[in-house]
């Protein structure tokens, strides 16, 4: 892995270029070992929480920690195309629009013990943007290259908080085209359900169970671009202990093996069934 700008970072892909970089204010990293019609991403699997933020923020690690995405990117860590968020969700979302990406609250309590300087907050911003200048980038490389392209936007959920039966994966998808993309959603959809997990654990899947796909990360590759399919992709956390901190490691790797490989099968039959 290799420190990179922005710009950099741009032009690599602008040429085609195979690379793993961290961007060097270290708030993502983007890895492409071959160019793909598929991209694999894991906004928020960041934990980082700079200094200059602590003596503001009125949460602690582990509520920080609760409502993060733990060990989403371990889980996408082999696939060719990997973007990953490093910093906590709680300095920036990057699943929120830039308006509303710094939170005043969060999950019902306050977040900030006073309100942030602007310079503070114009740095946290700044990195959200320059995220996004890469996305579009990348996306815009791999359109033109391969017409289409799907996107796993992989996330996790606390299933402990719902009172009621939720399912082990939720993929949300009101904000997709589903006459379009229909069939492919349905087959991931199936591949998820059929994940072999240890520990007598049950895999199921559901669509717009617990989550509906609301997120700004697939709004705005849908937006920006009209023949790519975004899987907004939530395991619940069978995972780990949510409420003790504590990971599952045999369980994320059942997890990861299992992608490594449906993953990629779905990414190309996707690519025969929508390209020209």
């Amino acid at each position: 892995m290799e420190k990179l700008s922005i710009d950099q970072i741009i032009e690599k892909i602008k040429n085609e270029e195979v690379f793993h970089a961290v961007i060097d204010d270290y708030s993502f990293t983007l890895k492409v070992e071959q160019y793909v019609p598929f991209v694999c991403a894991a906004v928020h699997d960041g934990h980082q929480f700079r200094k200059e933020l602590w003596e503001y923020c009125l949460h602690t690690e582990y509520e920080r920690w609760y409502e993060e995405d733990p060990c989403t990117k371990q889980m996408i860590a082999s696939q060719p195309i990997v973007i990953s968020g490093l910093d906590s969700r709680f300095e920036y979302d990057l699943n929120r629009s830039p308006d509303v990406a710094i939170y005043d609250d969060a999950w019902g309590k306050k977040l900030w013990r006073s309100p942030l300087p602007a310079e503070v907050r114009s740095r946290s911003l700044q990195k959200h943007t320059n995220f996004y200048k890469v996305v579009h980038n990348l996306l815009e490389k791999l359109e033109s290259k391969f017409e289409t392209c799907v996107v796993y936007d992989m996330h996790s959920y606390n299933w402990q908080r719902w009172d009621r039966e939720v399912p082990t994966w939720n993929l949300g998808t009101s904000n997709i085209d589903n006459d379009r993309f229909g069939i492919d959603i349905e087959d991931w959809r199936v591949i998820l359900e059929k994940t072999p997990l240890p520990n007598g654990i049950i895999s199921s899947s559901k669509i717009n169970d617990t989550f509906q796909g609301n997120g700004y990360f697939l709004k705005f590759i849908t937006q920006n671009f009209t023949n790519t399919l975004v899987l907004a992709t939530e395991i619940a956390k069978i995972y780990c202990d949510e409420r003790s901190q504590i990971i599952y490691p045999e369980v994320v790797l059942s997890v990861k093996k299992h992608l490594d490989i449906v993953l990629k099968q779905h990414a190309e039959h996707f690519y025969a069934n929508h390209k020209s």
